[in-house]
């Protein structure tokens, strides 16, 4: 092992361990935001594994506000339904709505077209480098008055280099060295099955727009489309049970459907599904996201997505740090925003997974039961925006984000699916007025006012309220078509977050509120 001195990098303000989907989701969004990134992968090259295929509806915003969405959408299929079968028979299938229909692609794809978009920007991956240990972490958790981490990291041909990093985000995977480096637990279970994948060509008859799901008491079999006429072969394993393409090819033709033939296998492997998650998200100036922070059943295809997501609220909380535009105290909520939609996630592929794995004749009787309900009753379209990311919402903490007194929005906010604070804005509203989509201005905060007639005194008001934060735009908003996106019409305001959620919201009384929850997500104004 060499110690021979390496010129110095140029300077950066955060290093990104680790370049999966996570990992280049969060050098994307800083860079655009002009944080300068260094990211490194201990891998020699980027993976050729297709490993995760579904890419939801939340994550494709995230890749429309990177303009890389058209480029993702060639490479991908997308998926209209999901089909459950038992002993064969069909149960139920589940149609989603154009705009809650995920894209399928190999994640090696997926890859692909983020690290473009990495280079476009200015940003690159440094392979074969692995992070050794990191030294000098305030484990008081404090981020002001701290120095910089300095990270030991191993080059491919031995050389070590000691390199200062303001912020530390690691994306390296389940085995994270960064969360090693926190302490933080990974707590959790493992299913007691092993489970078997096969990605191959085929014989026969299958959809290419839809995800089947065959489960009977011998066991589960998921078959997904994949581009180019492959398909992907899923099947849970009984204790000690062989795999490969062969015993595949028998499952399907026990459980699965008839007459398919798989001819010509393009990648398999066996593993186990862990369901787990970190004890920790951050100490100090160092972070975890993705599969460093969490890991669980692949039901529903959640895993990457969620990954992506966690970059990007991590991300434009950094970035506002780093430019000056919000105390370091803003970086506190990522832990607790995403560690709580983790649990909901891990919470839900549980359920699906060992739905898929019963075996007694009254629970089998009992799920069954559940799918045909779901399909005669229309519950699937309550859920279908659950799984799409577009029900994702962080809770209000502070009653100030909320309007004051009796209201309307009080009331709707607790329907299933009502707009609350805490969700994403309605992105019809958002792309025509560049509060989110590529041709919206550098990511900032936004001032939605809502006015209904003549409110010219109310918009003059909003506006001079938060012109003492220059990262805030105005922008102004008809009541009318602001009601039929959230059920609410009333003169009022929407302060938007970077990353698209509700901040706060609030109607005409509510001005010291808006004031109140400027303040403590950016900073006292300047000159305050």
């Amino acid at each position: 092992m060499s110690t021979t001195p390496l010129p110095d990098p140029e300077p950066y303000d955060v290093l990104v361990v680790g370049a999966g989907p996570a990992g280049m989701t969060a050098a994307c969004e800083l860079l655009r935001r002009g944080v300068r990134v260094r990211v490194i992968d201990r891998a020699p090259e980027p993976s050729p594994l297709p490993k995760a295929l579904l890419v939801w509806p939340r994550s494709l915003d995230l890749f429309e506000d990177l303009g890389i969405l058209d480029e993702l959408r060639e490479a991908g299929l997308q998926i209209n339904a999901f089909s459950y079968f038992s002993d064969r028979r069909r149960l139920a299938t589940f149609d989603f709505p154009q705009h809650l229909a995920p894209l399928c692609l190999p994640q090696n794809e997926t890859e692909a077209v983020l690290r473009r978009r990495l280079l476009s920007l200015g940003g690159k991956v440094e392979h074969g480098v692995r992070l050794l240990t990191l030294e000098g972490i305030d484990f008081s958790g404090r981020i002001d008055g701290t120095d910089p981490v300095t990270a030991v990291v191993e080059h491919s041909d031995g050389r070590i280099e000691r390199t200062r990093a303001p912020f530390v985000v690691g994306t390296d995977g389940a085995s994270s060295a960064v969360r090693a480096q926190l302490g933080s637990g990974f707590d959790g279970s493992t299913y007691e099955s092993a489970f078997a994948l096969v990605d191959a060509r085929i014989e026969g008859d299958l959809p290419s727009d839809q995800a089947l799901y065959y489960q009977s008491p011998a066991g589960a079999l998921v078959i997904v489309a994949l581009p180019d006429g492959v398909y992907r072969f899923f099947s849970s394993l009984a204790p000690g049970e062989a795999s490969g393409l062969e015993r595949m090819q028998q499952i399907v033709d026990e459980r699965g459907p008839r007459g398919v033939r798989l001819v010509e296998p393009l990648w398999e492997t066996v593993f186990r599904i862990h369901a787990r998650h970190a004890s920790t998200y951050q100490l100090g100036r160092v972070f975890i996201a993705g599969d460093a922070a969490h890991v669980h059943s692949p039901a529903g295809g959640q895993g990457m997505n969620t990954g992506m997501q966690d970059a990007h609220n991590l991300a434009w909380k950094i970035a506002a740090v780093v430019r000056g535009e919000a105390p370091s105290a803003l970086l506190l909520g990522y832990g607790a925003e995403r560690s709580a939609v983790v649990r909901r996630v891990v919470r839900d592929t549980d359920i699906q997974t060992r739905g898929w794995l019963v075996r007694g004749r009254l629970a089998v009787a009992a799920r069954d039961a559940a799918f045909r309900a779901a399909e005669r009753t229309g519950a699937f379209r309550l859920y279908a925006p659950v799984m799409a990311g577009r029900r994702l919402s962080y809770p209000a903490l502070r009653p100030s984000q909320l309007p004051s007194g009796r209201t309307g929005c009080a009331a709707r906010a607790k329907l299933p699916g009502a707009l609350e604070v805490g969700a994403v804005f309605p992105r019809e509203l958002a792309l025509p007025h560049g509060i989110a989509g590529p041709a919206a201005e550098a990511p900032s905060w936004t001032l939605a006012v809502v006015g209904r007639g003549k409110a010219a005194a109310w918009r003059t008001q909003l506006r001079a309220l938060a012109s003492p934060w220059p990262q805030v735009r105005a922008v102004d908003l008809a009541a009318g078509s602001v009601r039929r996106s959230t059920g609410c019409g009333r003169t009022g305001y929407y302060l938007i977050r970077p990353d698209g959620h509700i901040a706060a919201h609030g109607h005409e009384r509510d001005t010291g509120h808006l004031l109140e929850e400027l303040t403590t997500w950016l900073g006292p104004a300047a000159g305050a």
